[in-house]
């Protein structure tokens, strides 16, 4: 099976409109994911975000833990090589996690406690990385503008009206610029960039694949088989958070994905956006659009290995989105979750 390609321009003109939609909607139904091109996206403020790459991952160790994700209830900013786990093994990435600017609902003693996912960012401090904020929050801006236009698409591919499925965003979105780097210990077999999984921090991630020629990203479609997913020039990747299976009764499943490194001394770096879902949704909430998406209507399909991952609020054991994710980043980043939210720390990680 090959990843669809959709050329947004196309939703465009009335004449190929159906064209595009037909191919989402395949896209959506049968793979799970997809390039999309003529996005929209400004090709100057790609360039410079990419080019700004390089110089903030080789910032003095010290420069960037001046933003460690350790000093954040909202587990924003920076993390190091080998301190995310995934499937239950170290990732071998180190990241900035971002997000559109809110309030700082820990400091304010918010509850529920997921609402202190919720906050402000934290940028190194170093005089080469100055205009990184303001590049950071316009390509959010930018990215969030597409991603609720695709929303509206994908809405029509699946035979609803554009604007169904925009209630249930927001309202913090999150990007992350990841530097991936093989284990300098492994020379015969792949490092674990980042092991399977299904993403749980947004309703559809659009990813910048920034290293034109790195491969690594990989797709499970829905025989079992993983698929590559090389970088295409002007494209973003999509694919379908855990949401989204939830929205639509499990017709379309959230993609299972990994980035898997070929030994060697090279940089992969990436950049994934994740469209925001709101923390208070329940099961119940997305219920409203189960007797549409009848599983005895629509044809669906998972491997084997898909149904496996990790899905806390799929699997039902957490009554919020918001519960769900707080536990999934308190799992993925332990020594957070353990200086922030020791209350309910232990629940989360023994929680299989």
């Amino acid at each position: 099976m090959s990843i669809p390609t959709i050329d947004l321009s196309l939703a465009d003109s009335p004449s190929t409109r159906p064209q595009l939609v037909a191919t989402l909607r395949k896209a959506l139904l049968e793979v799970g994911f997809l390039y999309i091109t003529n996005h929209g996206i400004q090709p100057s403020l790609i360039e410079d975000l990419v080019a700004a790459l390089p110089t903030l991952f080789s910032l003095p160790i010290e420069a960037k833990l001046t933003a460690a994700l350790l000093n954040s209830p909202h587990f924003l900013g920076y993390s190091r090589f080998g301190s995310e786990t995934t499937a239950s093994k170290a990732d071998e990435r180190e990241q900035f996690e971002f997000a559109n600017e809110l309030p700082d609902l820990f400091a304010q003693g918010a509850q529920p406690l997921y609402t202190c996912l919720q906050g402000p960012n934290q940028y190194p401090s170093h005089p080469s990385v100055a205009q990184l904020a303001s590049l950071v929050q316009r390509y959010i801006v930018a990215l969030q503008t597409l991603a609720a236009r695709f929303l509206d698409l994908a809405a029509l591919a699946l035979d609803l009206a554009p604007s169904t499925l925009q209630p249930f965003t927001g309202p913090q979105d999150r990007l992350k610029l990841v530097h991936y780097r093989p284990s300098p210990t492994v020379t015969d077999e792949l490092s674990q960039g980042v092991g399977p999984h299904k993403d749980s921090s947004g309703w559809l991630t659009f990813l910048l694949q920034a290293s034109p020629g790195t491969r690594g990203l990989q797709v499970l479609d829905k025989s079992g088989a993983w698929l590559d997913v090389p970088p295409l020039e002007g494209s973003l990747v999509v694919n379908m958070g855990q949401a989204f299976e939830v929205a639509t009764n499990g017709v379309c499943k959230a993609t299972t994905h990994r980035v898997l490194l070929p030994p060697g001394d090279y940089n992969r770096y990436s950049v994934p956006f994740f469209q925001g879902v709101r923390p208070e949704l329940t099961k119940e909430a997305f219920k409203a659009l189960w007797t549409h998406f009848d599983p005895e209507k629509w044809e669906t399909a998972e491997s084997v290995e898909g149904s496996r991952i990790d899905s806390p609020f799929l699997r039902g054991g957490y009554v919020t989105w918001g519960d769900a994710q707080l536990r999934t980043k308190i799992r993925s980043h332990r020594d957070v979750g353990k200086r922030w939210y020791g209350e309910i720390f232990d629940k989360y990680v023994n929680d299989a």
